[in-house]
């Protein structure tokens, strides 16, 4: 931490029987950029655990981040999205109406508290967020955007226009596994089979497998009579995921 200015100056012109060293304290107290720094270096670390999954440190250097600026909207934004993985909705909601508050423009914040809304049932107030957010010509990345509104819109059973979004996304980066994930789900559940086995294809080609991804694959290779691919994608799906609902539900299915 920064010295204290008189106590500094005052030390440093006893060292140098001068007087006029009060003056010289200037050199040293530069706090503007010194917090600047302090609260980049804390949220880069944060973001950084935060991508790992370390929580508890992420949290730790991203509320030494926030208290000394609690006026940065990518602190709130990260803060927002640490207390979406604690599971904790009232703290993630006050960060992101915060960082909203402060940068109603602001495209990631925009995407960001959108998803969240359209997540717990404020579907028309997400929707609106994640529409701006398309919409501003500072998104270099629309396809997140536009693959959180399909989200959202398949949650209100809009199909139609849930398959809309995702493919205006695949558009854009035909690479996002989001979207291709979306989309085999879609295409499975209206009966185009083929469609679902290639957007598994592509999925795959930029992504590990998935729960979701192998419980919608051994549906599909079962549907089109592939019964001893279907089994090798259950028989995956049990091994890797056997906690997870889709194993749950392909447990029960014995007419491969």
């Amino acid at each position: 931490m920064q010295p204290n200015c008189s106590k500094f100056c005052l030390s440093y012109a006893l060292a140098l029987l001068i007087t006029t060293s009060l003056n010289s304290c200037a050199l040293f107290t530069d706090h503007s950029a010194e917090r600047a720094d302090y609260t980049r270096i804390h949220l880069q670390l944060g973001v950084r655990y935060l991508e790992m999954n370390k929580l508890e440190l992420a949290k730790e250097n991203l509320l030494l981040a926030i208290e000394e600026d609690p006026n940065n909207v990518q602190v709130q934004n990260s803060l927002a999205f640490l207390y979406e993985k604690l599971n904790n909705t009232e703290l993630a909601n006050s960060h992101y109406q915060s960082a909203l508050n402060l940068a109603p423009d602001d495209w990631s914040v925009q995407n960001n508290y959108g998803r969240f809304l359209c997540e717990h049932g404020k579907n028309q107030q997400g929707l609106d967020l994640l529409t701006k957010a398309i919409a501003t010509p500072l998104n270099d990345k629309p396809w997140l955007a536009l693959t959180n509104a399909g989200r959202c819109e398949e949650s209100l059973q809009q199909i139609q226009l849930a398959e809309n979004y995702f493919k205006q996304a695949l558009n854009l980066n035909n690479n996002y596994a989001p979207a291709l994930l979306e989309m085999q789900k879609i295409s499975y559940q209206g009966t185009d089979y083929w469609a679902a086995r290639n957007y598994l294809q592509r999925y795959l080609a930029v992504a590990n497998q998935s729960a979701s991804s192998l419980w919608f694959a051994l549906q599909t290779e079962h549907a089109l009579g592939n019964n001893s691919l279907a089994k090798q994608y259950q028989k995956e799906l049990l091994e890797k995921f056997p906690l997870s609902d889709e194993a749950q539900k392909s447990a029960n299915i014995k007419d491969f």
